[in-house]
């Protein structure tokens, strides 16, 4: 054993024992401060990488890999002399002779010792919970232990804990193929975030996803078989559940046994007990940072935001700088958990005396949203289930007077909600960013002080977006305005290569009626980028443009055609859906969602005959999924043959218009919703645009087709039809504004018209129409004045180019199949265009097929299975 006395040195050491978020930016801090340059920092770290992301762990499963999700720069750690030490954490603390000695036997004294242990999670001491198939989740490791058991030997696993790491872990085995169960001892999931109301909507939302939710019952007994692993679980409401593994999520504890061994004092549930610089109550040469810390009031913090300002405080109190303090923190968090945004902040539960709640909820939707306001109008907090998109907003005015009405801060875009804010609205001292507690003053003088020309630039002035990234649409809004109101030219170029919008590169093209990507790029590409090949944004792009434009411009509106081709993303290259394994889903159009027999059975047929997983979408057709790039014109020769052509569900541009059965069936029907779905559904296939459209047509005020939820949808009335554009479902619903009423069908066709080509002509680059409509100037009334009462005199222009696409419209698969060219394409290997794709593989689910998942990670990710595997 060595040991190093740091009484012998010249400088003084600093221990930190602990390497995760919060240790990171502890170093960080000293960094800022000079004290590495003046002191020996030496850090002992248990695991066998530095510190990592562990706010974004669940990303792993999604391809991302341990060292993306590191925050540790080998170059800081070195520029700093920072002597970390990997997989060797600290053991033994002797107080008296301030030692600290690690697992290896490494001894080193420390003038100042930082204790950074963070949390333990919290396994219930129930029979089995040892056995094999249980699991933690809380390390990149136990991830490696996740994957590797699910896909060897699981098929139906449970999460025990519904909170926001349950609901992560939850996602995680869903990801994996599991049939995924989350037990939640509280009577509703996130218990510690969102009340009853917003409770419902999560609950309907994760259900909608095919888990399966038991709340209010705890697990008593996880069951084994004679080989030891885990078949079952036994619940405390004596229901039983058959699963192959299962883990544990159910909160965490304090890391304290290091601190209680050596006689610091920590709290009676645990953490060590601190005071508001972070020293420890027992020992002025001792610090407790994040989660294993007891903070001065008394609470322990398990968020990243309030870790990091203790790291700040305790770094600053070592440096002898000023005098930053931690006695508290925002426990104000916005997640995504399952896809679904879940956000809460300042008083969320209204537990202030006399204050009141105002409300929006929209079951269908999986929408939550409450405000708790005191009488005097001051916001005090509030919850968000569904749509988190003012969260940053709204935060910012906590403890404030908003300077509009309540009810037009939840209620969803395009419900009459009145003036919205912006973050321009907020007063400088509102908090943007707070995971490092940026507030708005401060990034705009990164701005106007410290001449940071873009968001980039001014978070690493000012850490801002840093952290867990909620801050990120607000952060670059401010930046944007503050550039502006400076005089500064903000550039809302494209993309690299071309330094106009996507709208100025349309009217470029029909003006001149450029009909090459090469010879746009060349001819107003940015300089530098002329004559080279483009990029992965304007590519697809431009693309979009010529083929929505082809008719009118005399280009070739097949997306395969020459040039075209290589414009294409993977989806539109093969005309058909790329999954998860490499295989493809093919979708035939099915016009208004009617099909008769004689189609239905040639679907099964085809199906049947290639193989293929069968799904019934909610755009009212069939998906067939499994499809091997070879066997893609096979599968569409037969359905061309029976009358069938593409869906299009591959392309950025119109998917189906859904209908329900309207007044031929249903008693309330005024109109025949069938026959208008499969006219528009008709005259709009094929329409190439900025992103997908979609749309619905009901035959009464009942709404059973959603209508209102499509970015073009129709309503009947008894004098017609209600036109409503801009409506959106999806991760951030809108209700589409009703743009006219009582239409006639030709006066509903010209209106629609002029309203895609509108949209086409003037959105960004993947803009949705429900995002368009928001950000045009003017909103709704401006797109009513053009393509209503032709304010601009462009509506005969519109219609013109609307009448060229639908005049000109060719089914992709049909021309696809009869072109023995470019039948060559689809295959798998180019230079053996014969063998099939070996990770292509299947595995039979209930009576039908699906990816062969094991097969998938050897073939996809050897990689990261092999550092799994090393590391177990």
């Amino acid at each position: 054993m060595s040991t190093t006395a740091l009484r012998d040195r010249p400088r003084p050491t600093i221990v930190l024992v602990g390497h995760g978020m919060v240790g990171q930016r502890f170093l960080e801090a000293l960094a800022e401060h000079g004290t590495t340059a003046t002191h020996r920092v030496v850090v002992l770290c248990e695991e066998p990488r530095p510190a990592y992301d562990r706010v974004q762990l669940t990303s792993y499963f999604a391809g991302r890999t341990p060292d993306e999700l590191s925050l540790s720069d080998p170059e800081f750690i070195a520029a700093n002399g920072i002597e970390l030490h990997l997989g060797d954490p600290a053991e033994r603390i002797d107080r008296a002779a301030r030692t600290v000695t690690a697992r290896s036997g490494l001894t080193v004294g420390y003038d100042v010792l930082v204790l950074a242990t963070g949390s333990y999670p919290f396994v219930p001491p129930v029979p089995g919970r040892d056995a094999e198939g249980c699991f933690v989740y809380r390390t990149i490791d136990d991830l490696f232990a996740i994957e590797a058991y699910a896909r060897s030997r699981a098929a139906t696993g449970a999460v025990v804990g519904g909170g926001l790491l349950g609901l992560e872990a939850a996602g995680a085995l869903d990801g994996l193929g599991l049939a995924t169960h989350i037990v939640e001892f509280a009577p509703r999931l996130m218990p510690v975030q969102v009340d009853a109301g917003g409770g419902a909507a999560l609950l309907r939302t994760v259900e909608d996803m095919g888990l399966t939710v038991h709340t209010g019952t705890g697990t008593q007994e996880v069951v084994t078989g004679p080989d030891g692993a885990v078949t079952g679980m036994k619940l405390s409401d004596g229901s039983e559940l058959a699963v192959d593994m299962v883990v544990f999520s159910a909160g965490v504890r304090p890391r304290d046994q290091l601190a209680r061994d050596c006689g610091l004092t920590v709290g009676e549930r645990g953490g060590i007990a601190v005071d508001e610089r972070c020293r420890t109550v027992t020992d002025p040469r001792v610090f407790a940072i994040g989660e294993c810390a007891q903070a001065a009031d008394g609470r322990v913090y398990g968020l990243v935001a309030p870790g990091y300002e203790q790291a700040t405080a305790a770094a600053a109190a070592i440096a002898s700088a000023e005098r930053a303090s931690f006695t508290g923190a925002d426990l104000s968090t916005k997640l995504k958990l399952l896809g679904v945004d879940v956000a809460s902040f300042g008083d969320a539960h209204g537990t202030t005396e006399d204050c009141l709640d105002v409300v929006y909820s929209d079951s269908r939707a999986g929408l939550y949203k409450k405000l708790v306001v005191a009488r005097d109008g001051t916001l005090l907090g509030g919850i968000l289930v569904g749509d988190a998109e003012a969260y940053g907003t709204l935060r910012a005015l906590t403890g404030s007077v908003p300077p509009v009405s309540p009810e037009s801060l939840v209620l969803p875009a395009g419900a009459d909600a009145g003036a919205r804010l912006g973050p321009s609205a907020l007063p400088d001292e509102a908090i943007i960013c707070s995971c490092h507690n940026v507030d708005k003053g401060t990034i705009r003088a990164a701005v106007t002080e410290h001449g940071c020309p873009g968001v980039p630039e001014v978070s690493k002035c000012t850490r801002a977006g840093t952290g867990c990234g909620s801050c990120t649409k607000v952060l670059g809004q401010l930046v944007t305005a503050e550039l502006e109101a400076s005089g500064v030219e903000v550039d809302k170029g494209l993309c690299g290569c071309f330094a106009q919008t996507r709208e100025e590169l349309y009217e470029i093209v029909l003006a001149l009626r450029v009909t090459s990507y090469r010879d746009l790029l060349d001819r107003y590409g940015r300089e530098g980028t002329r004559g080279g090949d483009g990029c992965d944004v304007c590519k697809p792009a431009v693309g979009s443009i010529i083929a929505s434009l082809a008719p009118a411009i005399g280009a070739s509106g097949y997306v395969l055609d020459g040039e075209q081709a290589a414009l294409q993303d993977t989806n539109d290259h093969f005309l058909a859906n790329l999954q998860k394994n490499g295989s493809y889903s093919v979708v035939p159009r099915i016009p208004g969602g009617e099909i008769a027999p004689e189609k239905l059975i040639v679907i099964g047929e085809i199906a049947r005959d290639f193989g293929l997983y069968t799904k019934i979408t909610g755009g009212q057709r069939i998906d067939m999924f499994g499809a091997r790039v070879e066997q893609l014109p096979l599968i569409w020769a037969r359905l061309v043959d029976a009358g069938f052509e593409s869906g299009h569900a591959y392309g950025k541009s119109l998917r189906t218009v859904k209908s329900c059965v309207g007044q031929t069936w249903c008693r309330y029907g005024v109109q025949d919703s069938v026959r208008m779905a499969i006219d528009l559904e008709l005259r709009y296939r094929g329409l190439r645009s900025p992103h997908k459209l979609k749309s619905a047509v009901s035959g009464c005020a009942r709404e059973c087709a959603e209508a209102r939820s499509k970015d073009f949808g129709v309503i009947a009335t008894a004098g017609g039809w209600n036109l409503y554009v801009g409506g959106n479902g999806g991760a951030t619903p809108r209700h589409a504004d009703l743009l006219a009423q009582d239409l006639s069908d030709a006066e509903l066709v010209r209106l629609i018209d002029r309203f895609l080509m509108f949209y086409i002509r003037t959105a960004d680059r993947l803009e949705r129409t429900s995002a368009w409509l928001e950000r045009i100037p003017g909103g709704l009334d401006h797109v009513r004045d053009v393509v209503v009462r032709d304010s601009l005199g462009i509506c005969a222009e519109l219609e013109t180019l609307m009448a060229a696409h639908v005049g000109a419209y060719r089914d992709e698969w049909a021309q696809t199949v009869g072109d023995p060219e470019k039948l060559a394409r689809f295959v798998s290997f180019v230079n053996a265009p014969g063998t099939p794709d070996p990770v292509v593989a299947f595995v039979p689910e209930r009576d039908q097929i699906k990816p062969d998942l094991p097969l998938l990670a050897i073939g996809t990710r050897p990689a990261d299975v092999l550092e799994g595997t090393a590391q177990r």
